[in-house]
């Protein structure tokens, strides 16, 4: 993703990548609480744009999203199944179990 991101123009020095981010629900508590972010706009499917912006405004964070094309093949198929189960662990995690990030660590400025 970096190599494309700067391959398209954008400097180098101007992305950090979150190498803890195992998941939605990880990288988004980390942006919060590692790089200090308050807002966040996310660039992906629809599915995972809604799911990590409602992560998000669970954690009191702004956020919203530019969806991309979805997959349209039996790909797509399994991904919109794999998104059920996803969907019902992610409120299982912000309404129960009151799921952490599996690695938190120090504070990282970013650049500005």
């Amino acid at each position: 993703m970096r190599q494309a991101l700067v391959e398209r123009g954008v400097p180098a020095n101007r992305i950090v990548c979150d190498y803890a981010g195992l998941r939605t629900l990880d990288s988004v508590v980390r942006a919060k609480e590692i790089f200090g972010v308050t807002s966040l706009v996310f660039i992906t499917q629809r599915f995972q744009n809604e799911r990590a912006i409602y992560l998000a405004k669970a954690h009191g964070m702004d956020a919203f999203g530019f969806n991309a094309r979805d997959v349209e093949t039996r790909a797509g198929a399994k991904t919109k199944l794999r998104e059920i189960g996803a969907r019902f662990k992610m409120w299982l995690d912000i309404h129960f179990l009151k799921t952490r990030p599996r690695h938190l660590g120090e504070p990282v400025n970013l650049p500005g």
